[in-house]
């Protein structure tokens, strides 16, 4: 037996507002107190005002719903997700804490906000389903309000919604027909098993409501079309019928959750470790790419420095650092502005006949400064 099957088992409520979820969450609470197996509850539900039970962690102690509702000018089911959010943040303390207790429980069972939307399509909702499916043994109880769906097309939108639930969660789930006290669910279940079950119900149910819309033209069709596309969906579900008012059912029930546990072991576990492994080999394959991406950026690898073209890598192939060594005995070759008046080049031959035609420009220049100056002095006398 592995380590996670010693964990608890965790079991997530979810359901339309109104399917009796909270008091099937009673009945169970009750149910595994009878069975000597007392229950680890969560109450996810920050806008309840009251519930039948006594919730270990409660979200109500740690987000006030009415104060996020105000500080932040919003609405009930805005306030519910924003209250979801802020508990996701330390949903990584509450794993920890159930983990601690796990000795003492065999089950968690997690209730969720009515407004089923509010948590399985928020961020929230799937971070905080992620925490607990990667640490326990986790099943998914969808709970149905059995004599809403005596129609065919009600029936067929709620197997629609338990199908996106189940693929977005990729979890194990029990469809739950909850308030069996009112209406047996055997014919909900006969058309999950039986198409032409459920075509003669399609059919019944458009004559006895003419065209009203919901059972005629379009509709008919596509709920047609569904239910024969969800067979492979149904084949993949336990299905469960009880009571939350008088309890009937929930030995059935908790059956089909150890059913569903070691399916949770056999598939879902080894899906989640192959993702998990896939997604570490990802990362670190980018994070060898960003490495060797780097190391070319740098011109580190070998050869690099024949191919370069910086100026600084020219220079540094110079001993001298690029400049001309005047004492060497090379001649140096040079290339003149003009190159057609060579006569202007000073050499060692026409250096001294260059300081003599400069000594000669002196003394006439400094013979005709003398001569200004005297006339001037002259002149003035005459004044």
């Amino acid at each position: 037996m592995s380590s996670s099957e010693k964990k608890p088992a965790t079991i997530i409520c979810i359901g339309m507002a109104g399917s009796g979820k909270t008091t099937f969450m009673q009945r169970l609470n009750a149910h595994l107190h009878q069975k000597k197996n007392p229950p680890y509850i969560l109450n996810l539900d920050p806008a309840v005002l009251r519930v039948p039970y006594h919730p270990n962690i409660d979200i109500r102690d740690s987000v006030n719903y009415k104060k996020v509702q105000q500080e932040y000018g919003l609405g009930p089911n805005g306030a519910i997700v924003t209250s979801l959010n802020l508990f996701s943040t330390k949903v990584d303390q509450v794993i920890k804490l159930i983990d601690s207790k796990g000795d003492k429980y065999k089950n968690v069972i997690v209730d969720t906000p009515g407004q089923i939307e509010c948590f399985v399509w928020s961020a929230s909702g799937a971070i905080i389903t992620e925490a607990f499916a990667s640490t326990f043994p986790t099943v998914i109880a969808y709970i149905v309000d059995t004599p809403r769906n005596s129609s065919p097309t009600t029936f067929m939108s709620n197997m629609l919604y338990a199908c996106s639930i189940l693929y977005k969660t990729k979890l194990p789930m029990i469809v739950v027909f909850n308030k069996t006290d009112v209406k047996k669910a055997d014919f909900a279940i006969e058309w999950m098993q039986d198409f032409e079950a459920f075509q003669m119900a399609m059919m019944k149910d458009k004559e006895l409501n003419g065209d009203d819309g919901s059972s005629s033209g379009y509709m008919s069709s596509l709920v047609n079309s569904m239910s024969l596309m969800l067979e492979e969906f149904y084949s993949q579900l336990d299905v469960s019928a009880c009571s939350a008012y008088t309890g009937q059912g929930f030995d059935d029930f908790m059956d089909a959750v150890d059913r569903k546990i070691e399916e949770y072991h056999e598939f879902y576990e080894a899906e989640r470790d192959r993702i998990l492994k896939e997604k570490a080999e990802r990362e670190e394959k980018r994070k060898t790419d960003s490495l060797s991406k780097l190391m070319k950026d740098m011109d580190l690898k070998k050869g690099d420095e024949k191919d370069s073209h910086v100026l600084s890598d020219y220079e540094d192939e110079d001993d001298n650092n690029g400049e001309v060594d005047r004492d060497s005995e090379e001649e140096t070759e040079r290339q003149y502005t003009f190159p057609e008046d060579r006569n202007a080049e000073v050499s060692e031959k026409t250096d001294a006949d260059l300081q003599a035609r400069y000594q000669a420009a002196f003394e006439d220049t400094a013979k005709d400064a003398s001569s200004k100056t005297a006339e001037s002095i002259a002149n003035y006398i005459r004044q």
